[in-house]
């Protein structure tokens, strides 16, 4: 217990000493409006949630631990169709192509979220999104392999951390109780998420439900979200600003979807496939 408060103490010293750095704070006031600032803070990342499952997928989110998290700017709504189309110049249906050309389409508009869109796919957006707006790329691609330079200011997939702490809410003050939502933004599932039972077997226009307490919209449904991470288990260690296994194949996406259950769309749950998965359930959206 003694080592943990030490590294908690640590942890917060470091994120002090971040966000006291010239222009963290000053970014939110010129950044798009389309960007939500999450200020830098701690969260308890994880559920003890069992659910009505008989399966083992509960499991995936224990042990609850300490994560501190950098400040970051996320997008307010999943990327959408026609801003897919204006950086990378391939529609819906040529996306659905590339998967199979039978698959159906599910939600289709220009402010419907982008889908059938792989993880690699997700990061080539990333790049030229920032080479367009003359920010620094965040990645260097090599085929399949991807190296994330954490100094460039350019857009990139959140980490599996940023996501759940954004999801969540953001960071709880010290000495303040306040009971985390199960969906991202409410207790009520339809409040905040298209999903199953509501869903009408699609995907629909973002933030058209209510958005969670930092303004951030369909964290919880709609469609799912690739994140950084590799998969791994949760380790019970405190954490700064992790970013997932060293080594691996299998990437990270969360949130649920329009064909997801009320127990799956819960903001807590994991989720993991091959990055090349181009899913009708899977898009994404960006962060600085």
């Amino acid at each position: 217990m003694k080592k943990k408060k030490i590294l908690f103490s640590a942890m917060l010293v470091c994120l002090l000493a971040l966000s006291n750095k010239p222009g963290i704070h000053a970014q939110s006031e010129n950044s798009d409006t389309n960007m939500i600032f999450v200020d830098w803070g701690g969260f308890m990342m994880g559920s003890e949630y069992s659910g009505f499952r008989s399966d083992n997928s509960s499991n995936l989110e224990r042990p609850i631990h300490m994560v501190m998290v950098s400040p970051f700017y996320i997008g307010k709504f999943e990327v959408t169709q026609k801003e897919w189309f204006d950086v990378m110049g391939t529609t819906l249906q040529q996306q659905r192509d590339r998967n199979n050309k039978s698959s159906a389409l599910y939600g289709e508009g220009d402010d419907y979220p982008m889908y059938y869109v792989n993880w690699y796919e997700a990061i080539v957006y990333c790049n030229r999104l920032s080479q367009k707006e003359g920010l620094t790329p965040a990645y260097t691609i090599n085929e399949r392999d991807v190296k994330w330079d954490r100094t460039a200011n350019g857009y990139r997939l959140p980490t599996e951390a940023e996501w759940e702490y954004a999801a969540g809410g953001g960071s709880i003050p010290p000495g303040k109780r306040v009971e985390r939502y199960i969906y991202s933004g409410s207790n009520t599932v339809e409040d905040v998420a298209w999903y199953l039972n509501n869903s009408n077997s699609m995907a629909h226009e973002v933030g058209k439900k209510s958005p969670n307490t930092l303004g951030i919209y369909d964290m919880s449904g709609n469609v799912s979200e690739w994140c950084w991470d590799l998969y791994e288990n949760y380790s019970n260690e405190s954490q700064l600003d992790p970013q997932g296994a060293a080594l691996g194949t299998i990437r990270v996406f969360r949130g649920g979807s329009w064909d997801s259950d009320i127990y799956s769309t819960r903001y807590t749950y994991r989720y993991r496939t091959n990055p090349s998965e181009r899913n009708r359930g899977i898009g994404f959206r960006v962060v600085r």
